[in-house]
């Protein structure tokens, strides 16, 4: 039995995850859904404080309460950059690291450091009149998606060496969605002996797109 822990992207929830960790669960495995400060289930505590550090501590409170020892950790889009953030602090316990069409940072980088001028104006503009909260960059809001605490976007990782202790590393790029700021991450890592690399033919959500290419990704890893 493998365990799997779970983090969504920006404006979404856990309920982006919903099939596919049922699908894990299924095959015997324990899946834990990791809902982020301010989003998904707990948008009621949304507040324009939310930082990098508070949604990394999401995740480890998360592995605690469920009991993992050792552990598969999983991230999407924005996601990426909460997983890496989990792996300074945690990476002696993970088994395998999987960003799945996500923000690959290097150390000290935030996630504005990594996005272009386009992603900048949108997250500025956005939160003219709500200030530190940024709208959807895609889709609009409504009873999934909601605003973005802007701070997240801001804070770099700062790496320990703990994230080195990680054995095995897997990219997931979803080539349907165009344009996309996740190519460069992909052509970073992609002839990496260290890495694992993948390509799903979907757009930008993946694991549900191509979700049973990425369930058997995830149940190899």
């Amino acid at each position: 039995m493998t365990d799997y822990v779970l983090v969504h992207g920006a404006w979404a929830g856990g309920w982006s995850y919903q099939g596919l960790a049922e699908d894990l669960r299924g095959a015997g495995h324990r899946a834990v859904v990791v809902e982020l400060s301010g989003l998904g289930e707990r948008r009621e505590e949304l507040h324009p404080g939310i930082t990098l550090s508070d949604h990394i501590d999401d995740v480890c409170v998360a592995v605690e309460e469920a009991g993992f020892d050792r552990f598969v950790l999983v991230g999407h889009s924005y996601g990426g950059m909460v997983i890496t953030g989990t792996a300074t602090r945690l990476g002696g316990r993970i088994d395998t690291i999987a960003y799945l069409d996500a923000f690959l940072p290097e150390d000290g980088q935030s996630l504005w450091d990594i996005t272009s001028e386009y992603e900048h104006r949108h997250y500025i503009d956005t939160q003219k009149f709500t200030p530190g909260l940024v709208a959807p960059i895609i889709g609009e809001m409504g009873r999934k998606l909601s605003r973005h605490p802007l701070l997240t976007l801001l804070e770099g990782v700062r790496f320990t060496g703990e994230e080195a202790k990680i054995a095995r590393r897997i990219y997931v790029l979803a080539t349907g969605w165009k344009p996309s700021p996740f190519p460069k991450f992909a052509a970073r890592i992609k002839d990496d002996a260290a890495w694992e690399y993948h390509e799903a033919d979907c757009g930008h959500d993946v694991m549900n797109g191509q979700r049973a290419q990425v369930v058997k990704i995830l149940l190899g890893a």
